[in-house]
């Protein structure tokens, strides 16, 4: 008889220790269990550790509350200035009630996917490409509004969306880096100009020093001299007095002297008497032709008629 109740005893011991193992869970930190008793939820969400529920009665189902890393797939779309673009981006969220991402939605992590996407293609049509290349933190915060509305009411909330990458066609990537060499060929242009700007204001002020004092002129070019003369080289330079220019510049204007004028003779030369006037010969002694034109040959080259020139 003490055998049996031993036996009984051991027997109930063995079965308690089996519900309480069937009864007995573990809560990680980072989770929060949701107990169903019979299909309803009961009491709040059990905290991180050790918990018991009923067995084949309750279940208990355990949600992450860690942030979830979500990629949402390259998207291709059209933007506001007609440019055809593939974005992709990434979605940084986390459950804060657990009991709405179970019971409201059949799957958080599914229908947050597919709102990004949405989302993402409706970013894409309202923007710009330029908004899109430069301006991306005005549009992670309009998607981060847009698919944190409606995730509110599944108990998810979004902490961060960041645009990845935008993919841009051939013929766009060329015409872009076009316009950025244009644009910088424009810049340089423009920083030569002033730089030249300020030399010529440069030079000038030093052109008004050196006209004050013409002997900083005289060292400067003595400066030049030996700047060229240190090179080593075969060139022989001889500078040319500025005022030896103005000389030869003043001797052009001069005017030439008049055809009348009396040229003194020089030093030591002798004076030359000027000749005589020719006196004009009187028609009435000119030599008759007729007596000329007597002679044979001559007036027989005088009756030939005159030859063609060909």
């Amino acid at each position: 008889m003490l055998e049996l109740v031993i036996t009984l005893i051991a027997l109930a011991g063995g079965i308690g220790l089996v519900v309480l193992a069937a009864a007995m869970r573990v809560v990680k930190q980072y989770e929060r269990g949701v107990l169903f008793r019979l299909g309803r939820i009961t009491g709040e969400p059990r905290t991180p550790g050790l918990t018991l529920i009923v067995p084949f009665v309750d279940r208990l189902h355990k949600v992450n509350m860690q942030i979830v890393t979500l990629p949402i797939p390259a998207q291709e779309g059209i933007t506001r200035d007609n440019v055809t673009v593939r974005v992709d981006a990434v979605v940084y969220f986390r459950v804060v009630d657990p009991t709405s991402a179970l019971v409201r939605v059949e799957d958080y992590k599914f229908a947050v996917s597919q709102m990004a996407q949405t989302s993402l293609r409706s970013i894409i049509g309202k923007s710009d490409l330029d908004d899109l290349l430069s301006n991306r933190e005005k549009l992670n915060e309009g998607l981060e509004l847009m698919i944190d509305s409606p995730a509110v009411g599944w108990g998810v909330q979004i902490d961060r969306v960041e645009i990845k990458d935008v993919s841009l066609p051939d013929t766009m990537k060329r015409s872009m880096a076009r316009q950025a060499e244009a644009d910088r060929e424009r810049r340089a242009r423009i920083i030569n100009a002033d730089a030249e700007l300020q030399a010529s204001k440069k030079l000038a002020e030093a052109a008004q020093q050196m006209s004050d004092t013409p002997t900083a002129l005289q060292l400067r070019l003595l400066q030049t001299v030996m700047a060229v003369s240190a090179e080593k080289n075969s060139t022989l330079v001889l500078p040319i007095p500025v005022e030896l220019l103005h000389f030869l510049e003043r001797g052009a204007r001069d005017p030439a002297p008049a055809e009348g004028a009396k040229k003194e003779p020089a030093s030591g030369e002798p004076t030359r008497k000027p000749a005589p006037p020719v006196e004009p010969v009187p028609l009435s002694e000119t030599p008759n032709l007729d007596a000329v034109t007597k002679t044979p040959e001559l007036g027989a080259l005088l009756d030939q008629p005159s030859a063609e020139v060909r």
